[in-house]
């Protein structure tokens, strides 16, 4: 598609028998690549700028929300149970799943703003499938999640190993990691070489605090009850964790 479109917006400048040589140069693309999911869509060694469909979607303007609401109140009429699919990673994994679209909504980083007009359209249950590294932040009471505003999540996972019993040394070697999939590696990697079951543990105690909180965070909003579950996948789109209530509304949406 990136081929099709250079070609359709160069051609017109070449006069016949004319060609050209076009590179795209992306300083430090490797290295900004760890800081996305880009290879959860088998995009390794750099960045995918536009994606797939070669249009920028600005997913954390006030227009987009108010999309994603209108879209939301729409789904309300047909179920009272939505799955808030954290980017398209999560769409497809949803899908995957066997979860059906009707049920399933977009959400990108206004997870928050969401939750609360899913209350008040009345939505019983809602469960969360997200990349770890965006959900999260939701453990440690952020909810929007753009990067720009705020982080913390290298903290929360520290806070929830310490919770744990994680021995100090290990959550020292957790603070020097860079993201969230950095430590995930890690905490693995200890698992795998001493028979340990950090991970699960620590994913565990992360995946009910973002119930938890969730749940919290509506309260605060309107006086209404939102059964909230949580499922956790990495950048290899396999599932790491999933709640108590994550699994009971699992159940509820594959039939």
């Amino acid at each position: 598609y990136a081929n099709q479109l250079l070609k359709c917006n160069l051609k017109q400048y070449l006069n016949l028998g004319e060609t050209i040589i076009v590179t795209i140069i992306l300083p430090e693309g490797k290295k900004l690549a760890k800081r996305t999911s880009n290879e959860a869509f088998g995009v390794v060694e750099g960045l995918s700028l536009l994606g797939t469909s070669g249009i920028s979607q600005p997913l954390s303007s006030p227009d987009q929300l108010e999309s994603y609401q209108q879209e939301l109140r729409e789904k309300a009429k047909q179920s009272d149970t939505l799955v808030f699919c954290i980017g398209e990673n999560g769409l497809n994994l949803a899908k995957q799943m066997g979860i059906k679209e009707q049920n399933s909504i977009k959400t990108a980083n206004w997870l928050g703003a969401l939750l609360v007009t899913a209350a008040r359209e009345e939505i019983e249950d809602i469960l969360l499938l997200g990349y770890h590294g965006k959900l999260i932040k939701l453990a440690g009471g952020i909810f929007h999640t753009h990067h720009h505003l705020a982080d913390g999540r290298i903290e929360t996972l520290i806070t929830h190993g310490a919770k744990m019993g994680l021995e100090t040394a290990i959550l020292q070697q957790l603070l020097d990691c860079k993201t969230t999939e950095e430590g995930l590696q890690l905490l693995m990697k200890i698992d795998a070489e001493n028979n340990y079951n950090w991970t699960a543990r620590i994913y565990n105690s992360l995946a009910e605090t973002i119930d938890k909180r969730s749940r919290n965070y509506v309260k605060n909003y309107i006086d209404f009850d939102v059964n909230i579950g949580s499922i956790l996948f990495g950048r290899d789109r396999q599932i790491i964790m999933v709640s108590e209530a994550g699994k009971l509304l699992q159940n509820k949406l594959i039939v």
